[in-house]
């Protein structure tokens, strides 16, 4: 790691969809603040200078969701391990759930945390805080103490609440904090014990299903919830074609709610579980190829705000046995920019659009000054070329978790350099 806090960053493509500056020019960071943008900034201080030519330079990137495993599972991955893994992919800035071990729905973990984030941590750690205490539906979290030590938002991810008074009561308790609620929509009675999509797959492979309804009957819940209380709302990980018309529809009466949805969904479908490919196990599952057309018309016509990466590492051992019993997720902030950036060959979707769904949207949605290369702004900075073709081998991920169904991969976007407050934390090998 170098800890200079000056560079000059000399003649990338600067990108930055915050400002709406897509032009060849200079950075110049220093103090770990972006000083002056601007065309054949001269060298006066005698700095460190990057050669930035035929190279994109843009905000770093902000993950909405990205899993740690510390504390509480260190063997699946530590604050150090996989937050470098992440700022080799050009991510600066994360947001973790709450569902490590113990939960966070105190001080006491959040503070927990942040001493390690202090000690370990090569990036920017913000903290989501549980919706009820334990995430077990039932009891509403102390969320103003929560916010009041540093959580951006709440939500209770996947874990249910049955309850749907539980649900309402959760929500007016966040509209008077202020708190954005953070819902990830999968009707429990409908998805328990699925491990796939509901489809030809499935019934093929002899797999339990989770069928789109238990998506769509969650969304239309929780969004009248949110039309009765006024309650600002993020809905995450939307997987199907009737998911996002219903977001659609939503954002088209003038509810106040934002959605995205995970990179891997945008990329993979059931086909792709071939013959039990534990590493295409997530939840929600991959869809049907008219559900992944769907989710990139989304973000085509910005009814998907927010792309995520979603990584959760996993250990050897929680991929091994057979597939329904196998745990869910994917490995996946180093490949975060390269599938997103990939989006921009095989569609129509500009780089200036994929770069504000990773950038300034979550950065707004979290309330938080980053995603930006403003003058005067935090120097969080990603350095990348968009043909530099490299190949995903699982074996040589940082992250602990080699669990990636993208191994084999042909990808054309490297990450070169990644700054966070001015300080170069990666660089990529020459």
């Amino acid at each position: 790691m170098n800890n200079t806090n000056a560079y000059l960053i000399k003649n990338g493509q600067v990108i930055d969809p915050s400002t709406g500056t897509n032009q060849v020019m200079d950075v110049l960071i220093e103090g770990g603040k972006v000083i002056q943008l601007a065309e054949n900034i001269s060298n006066n201080a005698d700095v460190p200078i990057i050669d930035a030519s035929n190279m994109i330079v843009c905000p770093g990137l902000v993950d909405l969701c990205h899993h740690l495993r510390e504390p509480g599972k260190k063997h699946k991955g530590t604050i150090a391990s996989e937050t470098y893994a992440a700022v080799s992919g050009g991510v600066t800035t994360i947001c973790c759930p709450p569902d490590t071990s113990p939960i966070i729905d105190n001080k006491a973990v959040i503070k927990l945390i942040r001493v390690a984030e202090q000690e370990k941590s090569y990036i920017n750690i913000h903290l989501m805080g549980a919706l009820t205490k334990g995430l077990e539906g039932k009891e509403l979290s102390q969320m103003n103490t929560l916010m009041n030590s540093g959580c951006v938002g709440v939500t209770n991810l996947l874990e249910p609440i049955t309850d749907t008074l539980v649900m309402r009561r959760a929500m007016e308790y966040a509209l008077t904090q202020g708190i954005t609620v953070h819902l990830y929509p999968q009707d429990y009675w409908l998805s328990r014990n699925g491990c796939a999509h509901d489809g030809a797959v499935s019934a093929r492979l002899g797999l339990s299903g989770i069928p789109e309804s238990a998506e769509t009957i969650a969304l239309l819940r929780d969004l009248e919830l949110v039309e009765l209380t006024g309650v600002k709302a993020h809905f995450s990980h939307i997987s199907s074609a009737k998911g996002i018309d219903i977001i659609r529809q939503a954002k088209q009466r003038g509810l106040d709610i934002t959605a995205d949805v995970t990179i891997n969904h945008l990329h993979l479908t059931e086909m792709d579980i071939g013959f039990f490919q534990s590493d295409c196990h997530c939840i929600p599952p991959f869809r049907t190829q008219r559900d992944k057309d769907a989710l990139i018309a989304g973000i085509q016509d910005d009814t998907i705000d927010v792309i995520v990466s979603d990584h959760q590492s996993h250990d050897a051992d929680a991929k091994l046995a057979p597939f329904p019993e196998t745990e869910p997720g994917l490995s996946s902030t180093e490949t975060y920019l390269a599938l997103a950036c990939k989006l921009t060959e095989i569609t129509t979707i500009s780089i200036d659009k994929i770069l504000s769904k990773l950038t300034c949207e979550p950065a707004k949605i979290l309330g938080l000054k980053a995603g930006t290369l403003a003058k005067d702004s935090n120097a969080d900075i990603c350095i990348f070329d968009l043909n530099s073709p490299w190949s995903v081998d699982k074996k040589q991920l940082l992250s602990v978790g080699k669990n990636t169904p993208f191994h084999g991969w042909e990808l054309s976007t490297k990450v070169k350099y990644t700054f966070v407050d001015g300080r170069c934390v990666y660089q990529q090998a020459k």
